[in-house]
């Protein structure tokens, strides 16, 4: 049982993810919090193995919370989680030890994905600013391909679409809804594309597509 703290100064907020994680298989509330303080002495007490962060938080912010905590915990994770996901809070927040970033307005599907993911002890970012950042941080060593490099030859056109989409920051139910398939299916064809791209998460496909050229920061 995955064991998650929710920090976040507004009630309601809390209220949701309480609610949203009580229904998943595996996953469990340890707590709440509702400032960054408070956050570092409930993972204290409670040990939780992820810790759901709001940045902006009254006293002590997120970012310097989920300092503290990584650096007094080891073993508890932190999911970072932000209404504004500018490039400049997500770097603060990794580079105070969080072992991801997701907006708010994330689908429940990406914030379970992401708790997942960061107890696996692997990194998570949502794909829209896993874009940014590589254009930002990274300087692309080719030109956008005119045909499909053979990192991607053995993906049929429909998966090529759907590599475009989550590239773009599309979830499964906004790729359903823009390509016209069954939420149920785009999920398998997910699952099929990342074992074909032999990547683990939404976050390395993004990659896979920005240096084979499929995708480019702000590009159409």
């Amino acid at each position: 049982m995955i064991k998650v703290l929710l920090v976040d100064d507004h009630a309601l907020v809390r209220a949701g993810l309480r609610l949203l994680l009580e229904t998943e298989p595996g996953l469990t509330t340890a707590g709440e919090a509702a400032d960054g303080l408070e956050a570092v002495r409930q993972s204290h007490v409670l040990r939780p193995d992820v810790v759901l962060m709001d940045l902006h938080l009254p006293g002590m912010d997120g970012v310097a919370a989920t300092e503290r905590i990584v650096a007094e915990l080891p073993g508890t994770k932190v999911l970072a989680l932000s209404t504004f996901d500018l490039e400049e809070h997500v770097v603060a927040a990794l580079r105070a030890g969080a072992s991801g970033f997701l907006p708010k307005d994330s689908s429940p599907e990406e914030l379970v994905d992401g708790i997942r993911i960061v107890h696996r002890g692997e990194a998570t970012v949502a794909p829209r600013l896993l874009l940014g950042l590589i254009g930002t941080f990274v300087r692309p060593s080719r030109p956008r391909a005119v045909t499909v490099p053979a990192a991607l030859s053995g993906l049929s056109e429909r998966e090529l679409q759907v590599l475009e989409l989550i590239a773009r920051g599309l979830s499964n139910q906004e790729i359903a809804e823009q390509i016209g398939l069954a939420v149920s299916t785009v999920k398998n064809r997910v699952s099929d594309l990342f074992a074909k791209l032999e990547v683990r998460d939404r976050a390395q496909a993004v990659i896979v597509a920005y240096e084979a050229g499929l995708v480019t920061p702000g590009g159409p």
